[in-house]
Order: structure tokens, then C-alpha cells, then sequence
């Protein structure tokens, strides 16, 4: 019997559970699809060892971690459907039902809503899998050799975790809401709106201009202070701590501003009486009013959360777009192998406590050699009839690096600090709050840049006696800041030479030494070999540059190759002769290592960025569509009292659309501007690094999000309509 009643109720107010139960079927579709992730980088042919397994225990946690969200945000959400049914539960019990009875109808109905998530969610999960294979491919660039169909036993067991936990959690409380209710309370729930608490036009005013203060005051912090990641060791603790404050500020801001909001709006229209009184304005405020201590916290957190992903979606894609603009300029050779000199000399001992003495140079080693005293022929590999020239036509190529030093502006006119004074150009952002500003550019000679250049193809420059150029390979931002040093023809003093700009423009396709993930050089100038040899600056880097022979062999070939010579070995080990240590084996690298880590690194953000910023913006649709609809159905006594007084349903569909667009549009708009200012500081970050384009997969994911919350927004409005609709058909059938 308790079945059948629970079924029918089910049936009956499929409009209240409607919008319930396809936020539950998303969340299963993304649960599931998202979880297969490793099946997912087999079939597409991502070659790369443990990285499904990575990914998968990754998502898997991340997971349970928006499970936990979303299972609070519909436990929330859930309490508005409580409410529309209040009086249906108190009649249950006045025809004679005990409160157990009552629960156990309540657990039934929300085992079949449950139950029909669960599997229209696999269902539509499964097929979105299968189309989710071309898209991993598109996003770690590879081809799908072989597709067959997938499904993922753990994926389900996970999915079924999270939909069974958000079901206790959401019975529980309902089994709790019955347990404490009155009948008397219960019955007469649909009488009585919630009081405004905020009357007072002043108090409302005051708690709403705070609000905006400390939500101002936090834009201001933020982008003074930045980000917590670009301030120094030293600093590193202050700046946490101010983050945190100005997290808090902002937090407290928003839910104080929306708290006051409506109040202050009330009053404000109330005194304009030409628009207070025009059409069914009175009433459209008055049931804005009528839910504001709840109504405004939720729209307060719903703000907080939407910020959340559009700034996860936004700042996951501009990485990706700044590793995917810079990862082919940046890796100009088949491979390369640094040398770091030391920069002062020092006495210490190593692992045997043998005694140490740390060494300058004042000429570069030559890094072949050094690499065949270690063992390491690049000659042969494990074949000896293979030879050196078989696999590379070009040789090799050695540049340098020279250090100019590091100190105040007054020590170092090749300080990025002693730039921006002399030029009157900003500092790069990211650079302010760190040491990096201090820091000396490197100094490389005209000849060696010239033979980097003819090594790789380029052409050659000409500085003369007393010309220079800055080069740079990191993103717009650093090499925008180098334009404006060279636009404005500064004049360097390097020992008794005083050079001039031999061009206006950073040429960044010319400027990168060694392979890198994201650019090996951050500011190096050119300048003639007398400068360098009259000026007796230190050695700091040196860099072995090889191309394989494109005569036959191929680049899997030429990779071998280096991955034979155990090159990984001798990374980071210390070049000495005797106690006498020279500098330290950078990484070796080739350009097929980094485009396949750099295509690793951005499949993963895309996907995590994407599953975080998805699921959020479902959850506070749903939030806020359930609110609306619970809402329009307690008041559609009063629609229907509307129409009795002769309003249109075209007068009473207008007030309700302004009513559920404050609700929808409000909260958005607040996370859209806590984002916009949060992704300035991120942007710019990220503009060190790498070009960015803010466009294409950004622009495409973020219309996507919103598809789906106007979504949202229409089947609101739709449903609404029908239940005034229903309400005013009452008047005519009673």
C-alpha cells in the first residue's frame, strides 16, 4: 500500500521532482563518464605509462569531493520541496498515518527518484563515454587506432557510491524534517510567508553598502598583493595570511550585500512611485521580499560557487592555451643538455665528506666532452658500428650564457628593476612582489647567437660596434616589457661600452636556447664579443644543441638513441676535477619528451578543469530552479487572486520573469565579476609564461556553462508557467 501511495505521489508531482531528477541524472551522466577516463586513454592511444591510472585515482577522489557538493546543494534544495509538500504530509496524518508511516513513504519516493537517476544517468553516461574517446583524443592530440565499446565496472561502483550517499543524506534529512514538524504547523504552512527581518530601510541600506565595501576592499587587495605563489620565501607566510583575508572579506562581503539587497530595493522603488506602482511592480517586490533571510544567503553562496568555476574553467584553459602556444617555440631541437656553472666560488664537502672547493670559470666547458669523460659517447650506442655522423648531419651546436650579475638598480643597470626606472616601463606582473625584478639579465656574444642561428636555419644579425638586442622566449608579458625597453632606444653601459638598440622588438621565434616545457629564457642580451671580453663577466650557462640526420632516420630512431646513453643518469651531477667542482649536468631533453608531456599536462587540466566547472554550474542551476518552483507553487494562491482581480496571465508571466530573473541573474552576475577580477591577476600571471588566447576552447567550454544555466533558467520559467497556469484554472472550474 505504502508503495502504491509512494508511486502515485511520485507520479503526481513529477513537476516538483522533475527538475530534481534530471539534476541527479546529469550528475550520474558526468559521475560515470568522467570515471572512465582510463579506459578512455587506451582507446585513444595516449602513450604514456600510469598516466590512466593517474588520472583515474585522481578523478576518483575529485569525485567524491564534488559528490559532497552536490549532495548539499540538493539536501538544500531538497528543503523547498519539503516545504510545498508540508501540508500534504500534515492531511496523511490527520486521516490517520503515524509520522513512521509517513517516513517510509518519503524513503520509497526517494528510492524511485533515486533509482530513475541512477539509471537514465548510466545509461546516458555510457553513450557520452563512448563520444568522450574522440574527445580525449582531441585534447592529448592522438588518433584512435582501433574503437570498441567501453564500460567501466569501477566507474559504476563509484557513480552508485555518490548517488547512494547523497540518498542517505537526503532521507536522513527528510526522515529528520518529519520527526520535528506539528501537525498544526504542517497544515497551515501554505498561510504564511516567511518574515521580512530586514525592515528597516537604513539597517538594509548599511548591511548592503558594507557589503559592497569589503567586496570592493577585496578587488582592491587582491590586485595590489596578487597571488600568495609570487611572493618570496621570506614573505611567503604574511602573504598567505593576507590571501586568506581577503578571501574572507570578499566571502562576507557577498552574503551581506545580497542580505541587504532586497530590502534596500524595496524601499528605494517604493519611494519611486511612478515605477512602484506601475503594472504588478508592488507585488513582483513584495514576493522578492518575501523569502530574503533564506533566498539571500543561498544567492550569496550560489555566487560564491558559480565564481568557483568559472575561475577553475577559465584559469585550467589559459594554462593549457599558454603551454599549447609556446610548446613548438620553445623546443627549437631534437635535444639538448644543459651545463650550470657556479656563480661565486665556496668551499664544502660531499656525500664521503670529501673535502670540496667550488669554482669559477671564465670559459665555458666544452659539454660533449664532458659527457664522454662520463661515459656517455654520442658517437655510438649500444651498436658500435653505429656511428655519430649516421644520426646527426648537422653536429651539434654549444651556445652560452654569460651572467651580467644580480644586485639593486645602482649595482647592475641589467637588472629588470634598473630597466623599468631608467625606461619608466611596469614591471611585469607576477615580478613586484619576488626577487625577480633583481635579477640580472644574461649577456651572450653576437658571434655565438649568430652560429645559434645558422644552426638552426635563422638569419643572422649584425650589431655592429656598439649595437644590442634583447632576447626572450617566455610570454607576452616579460618580452612586451623588453619592446618597451628597446621602443625607447636605452643606452647600456657594460664596462667602457655604451650600446644602443639594434631593434625595436624582441624577436621571440629567435630566442629560445634549450628545449623547456615553457621557456628557457627570460631575458638574455646580445651583444658584440669585445663587449664580452672587455667587461670579464662570469660564465653561467652553457647548452649542447643536437638535430638528428633527416636523412633516413627518424626522430623514434634519434630518441633511442639518447635514451640508450643514459643521459637521465647524469642530470643534476656535479662536473669536478679532482675536489675542484666546476658546475652541475642540467636536464637532458628532447623536443618529443616535452611535447608529450606538455600534451599530458594539458589533457589533464582541460579535464579536470571542465568536470569541476560543469558540475558546479549544474548543482547551482538546479539549487536555484528547485527554490523558484517551490516558490511559485506557494504562491500560487496569490497568482490565482491576481487573475480574480482581473490581471492577464501576460501581466502575471512578466512578474514572475523579473522575479525569477533577479534570482538567477544576481547570483551570476556577482561570480562573474569576482571572477573577472580574480582572472586579471591569473591572466596576467600566466602571461609570463606563455602567449595566451582567451578565446577558442575557453570561450567554447564557458558558452556551454551558461547554455546550461539559461537552460535552466527557461525549463524554470516554463514549468512555473504551468503551475500559475493550473492555479488560475481553478477560478473557472471551481
Amino acid at each position: 500500500m505504502l508503495c502504491k501511495l509512494a508511486w502515485g505521489n511520485v507520479a503526481r508531482a513529477r513537476r516538483d521532482y522533475l527538475i530534481y531528477l534530471l539534476t541527479l541524472t546529469l550528475g550520474v551522466t558526468v559521475f560515470y563518464a568522467f570515471n572512465t577516463i582510463s579506459l578512455q586513454v587506451d582507446l585513444a592511444g595516449v602513450d604514456v605509462d600510469g598516466l590512466g591510472e593517474m588520472l583515474e585515482s585522481l578523478l576518483s577522489n575529485l569525485t567524491v569531493f564534488l559528490g559532497a557538493i552536490m549532495g548539499f546543494l540538493m539536501v538544500y534544495a531538497n528543503n523547498f520541496i519539503m516545504k510545498r509538500r508540508n501540508k500534504e504530509f500534515g492531511l496523511y496524518q490527520v486521516l490517520g498515518m503515524t509520522r513512521g508511516q509517513v517516513a517510509r513513504v518519503m524513503a520509497l519516493e526517494t528510492v524511485i527518484v533515486s533509482a530513475a537517476a541512477l539509471v537514465l544517468g548510466i545509461v546516458l553516461g555510457v553513450a557520452l563515454s563512448q563520444l568522450m574517446v574522440f574527445f580525449t583524443a582531441s585534447l592529448f592530440k592522438t588518433q584512435i587506432a582501433n574503437f570498441r565499446f567501453i564500460f567501466s565496472a569501477s566507474a559504476l561502483a563509484r557513480t552508485v557510491g555518490c548517488l547512494a550517499t547523497i540518498f542517505l543524506v537526503t532521507l536522513v534529512f527528510n526522515l529528520r524534517v518529519v520527526r520535528k514538524s506539528r501537525l498544526v504547523d504542517l497544515m497551515g504552512s501554505g498561510r504564511r510567508n516567511e518574515s521580512i527581518k530586514t525592515r528597516n530601510p537604513l539597517l538594509a541600506g548599511l548591511m548592503c553598502l558594507l557589503g559592497a565595501v569589503l567586496i570592493g576592499t577585496a578587488y582592491s587587495r587582491l590586485l595590489r598583493d596578487g597571488l600568495p605563489i609570487t611572493a618570496t620565501r621570506e614573505e611567503l607566510g604574511l602573504a598567505m595570511t593576507q590571501f586568506e583575508i581577503t578571501t574572507g572579506m570578499v566571502t562576507l562581503g557577498t552574503v551581506l550585500f545580497f542580505f541587504g539587497l532586497s530590502g534596500l530595493l524595496l524601499k528605494l522603488l517604493q519611494a519611486a512611485r511612478g515605477i512602484y506602482w506601475r503594472g504588478l511592480n508592488a507585488f513582483t517586490l513584495r514576493q522578492l521580499s518575501a523569502k530574503v533571510n533564506t533566498v539571500s544567503f543561498s544567492m550569496a553562496i550560489i555566487s560564491m560557487i558559480l565564481f568557483l568555476a568559472i575561475t577553475s574553467v577559465t584559469t585550467g584553459m589559459s594554462i593549457v592555451s599558454a603551454m599549447s602556444n609556446t610548446i613548438e617555440r620553445v623546443n627549437p631541437v631534437d635535444f639538448s643538455q644543459s651545463v650550470w656553472y657556479n656563480n661565486t666560488p665556496s668551499e664544502g664537502t660531499d656525500e664521503d665528506l670529501s673535502p670540496m672547493r667550488y669554482v669559477t670559470l671564465d670559459q665555458p666547458l666544452d659539454v660533449a666532452s664532458e659527457l664522454k669523460a662520463r661515459g656517455v659517447d654520442l658517437g655510438s650506442v649500444c651498436d658500435s658500428t653505429v656511428q655519430l655522423d649516421s644520426y646527426f648531419s648537422l653536429g651539434s651546436e654549444q651556445v652560452t650564457r654569460i651572467a651580467s650579475g644580480e644586485g639593486t638598480p645602482g649595482e647592475n643597470p641589467l637588472t629588470i628593476r634598473a630597466l623599468a626606472e631608467r625606461t619608466g616601463a611596469e614591471i611585469p606582473s607576477g615580478m613586484t612582489n619576488s626577487d625577480a625584478d633583481l635579477l640580472g639579465l644574461d649577456v651572450m656574444r653576437e658571434s655565438q647567437y649568430n652560429q645559434l642561428l645558422a644552426y638552426r636555419g635563422k638569419p643572422q644579425v649584425d650589431l655592429g660596434e656598439n649595437g644590442y638586442l634583447i632576447t626572450c622566449d617566455m610570454g607576452d608579458t616579460i618580452a612586451g616589457f623588453y619592446d618597451k625597453v628597446l621602443a625607447s632606444n636605452l643606452t647600456i653601459k657594460l664596462g667602457d661600452h655604451e650600446l644602443k638598440p639594434a631593434a625595436q622588438k624582441v624577436n621571440v621565434d629567435n630566442s629560445a636556447l634549450t628545449n623547456s616545457a615553457m621557456g628557457s629564457n627570460p631575458g638574455t642580451v646580445i651583444v658584440p664579443d669585445a663587449v664580452v671580453d672587455d667587461a670579464h663577466l662570469q660564465v653561467k650557462s652553457s647548452y649542447l644543441l643536437v638535430n638528428y640526420n633527416k636523412r633516413g632516420i627518424s626522430t623514434e630512431q634519434g630518441d633511442e638513441f639518447m635514451s640508450q646513453a643514459a643521459l637521465s643518469q647524469i642530470s643534476y651531477s656535479s662536473i669536478r676535477s679532482g675536489s675542484d667542482v666546476f658546475g652541475f649536468f642540467g636536464p637532458s631533453l628532447t623536443r618529443s619528451e616535452m611535447l608529450a608531456t606538455t600534451n599530458t599536462t594539458t589533457g589533464t587540466v582541460s579535464y579536470l578543469a571542465i568536470y569541476i566547472g560543469f558540475v558546479l554550474v549544474i548543482a547551482c542551476a538546479a539549487i536555484l530552479a528547485i527554490q523558484q518552483l517551490s516558490g511559485v507553487s506557494d504562491a500560487s494562491r496569490s497568482y490565482r487572486v491576481l487573475s480574480e482581480l482581473g490581471c492577464d496571465k501576460r501581466q502575471i508571466a512578466h512578474s514572475m520573469l523579473a522575479q525569477q530573473t533577479v534570482f538567477f541573474m544576481f547570483p551570476l552576475a556577482v561570480g562573474i565579476a569576482h571572477s573577472l577580477v580574480a582572472l586579471r591577476v591569473v591572466i596576467d600571471l600566466v602571461r609570463i609564461f606563455g602567449g595566451l588566447t582567451i578565446g577558442g576552447m575557453v570561450g567554447f567550454t564557458c558558452a556551454i556553462f551558461l547554455a546550461a544555466y539559461g537552460g535552466y533558467f527557461l525549463v524554470t520559467y516554463a514549468k512555473s508557467r504551468g503551475i500559475v497556469n493550473d492555479a488560475i484554472r481553478i477560478r473557472y472550474t471551481a
